[in-house]
């Protein structure tokens, strides 16, 4: 018997009925829906179609019952695996999403059916204080609240391409291109580059760019001399702080998770779909 690991919302209401669905979809299909036992006493009564399930049983696939963030967390649990992560958008924007909430029971059905295209998606490893962490989206560096502003260098195949004071800086994937680096009037990369784009977060400086960084460049970042340290977050959760007069290096990694979506799907549609025109 297949079996498809459940990962939802970190807001169970607005999931729950889903869940039910989603287990009433897998028996009638001859499929074992299995979650973690945590995962399974949130939802209460609409959770006992689900069997419980160690977190680190590997899977014919993931539904996720939630939002991008939710979507990423489903990505890095089967990093370096060829478990395909389809998700259900119970959350804001859904960018990474096969179907929206409206469409759970079908979707999940044609997921279940193997009626669904899988992207390989790469992600950014770094490597900071001894430990080392992949993100999906993104590796951010930013100033802690009521300290003063960063001051940040970095460096790509040992040369320093930008020193500026800022609130901090983002390294992202060609998916969390959309993401903080959007917001830092960063470039939108499209799924499928091979590459990754560093941008600033508000930088103190008329001349500041984004820049896409070539797949084989490692980029090593500075926080200055004599500042406050600045906290390293992996997809928005911190893992570390970044010393004064530290350094921390971020490389791109090819092929880290498979997202599963419907046949069809365009990333240029989604585009729109999720952000309208990029002109008018």
């Amino acid at each position: 018997m297949k079996t498809a690991a459940l990962i939802t919302h970190s807001h169970p209401p607005s999931a729950s009925e889903a869940v039910a669905i989603a287990a009433e979809v897998a028996q009638d299909l001859g499929w074992r829906l299995a979650a973690t036992e945590d995962e399974v006493r949130k939802h209460g009564p609409a959770g006992e179609g689900v069997d419980v399930t160690a977190e680190h049983t590997v899977p014919d696939i993931c539904l996720v019952l939630g939002g991008d963030g939710s979507i990423l967390h489903a990505l890095r649990r089967y990093a370096h695996t060829e478990v395909p992560v389809f998700g259900v958008n119970f959350g804001t924007v859904g960018f990474l999403a096969a179907v929206e909430r409206e469409e759970a029971a079908a979707g999940i059905r044609r997921a279940l059916e193997g009626d669904f295209e899988t992207i390989q998606l790469p992600g950014v490893e770094v490597a900071v204080d001894g430990k080392k962490a992949i993100g999906l989206n993104d590796i951010t560096l930013a100033r802690r609240p009521h300290d003063r502003v960063a001051e940040l260098s970095y460096r790509i195949t040992g040369q320093e391409v930008g020193h500026v004071r800022c609130d901090g800086l983002v390294a992202a994937t060609p998916v969390g291109s959309t993401g903080y680096n959007l917001a830092n009037q960063g470039p939108i990369l499209a799924w499928g580059v091979k590459g990754y784009v560093v941008s600033y977060i508000s930088p103190h400086s008329l001349t500041a760019r984004a820049l896409v960084v070539a797949p084989g460049d490692v980029l090593h970042v500075l926080n200055a001399p004599e500042r406050e340290p600045v906290e390293v977050a992996v997809d928005g959760g911190k893992i570390a702080d970044l010393d004064a007069g530290a350094a921390l290096e971020v490389r791109f990694v090819d092929s880290v998770s498979r997202l599963a979506q419907l046949p069809g799907t365009s990333f240029y549609g989604r585009i729109r779909e999720k952000f309208g025109h990029l002109a008018v």
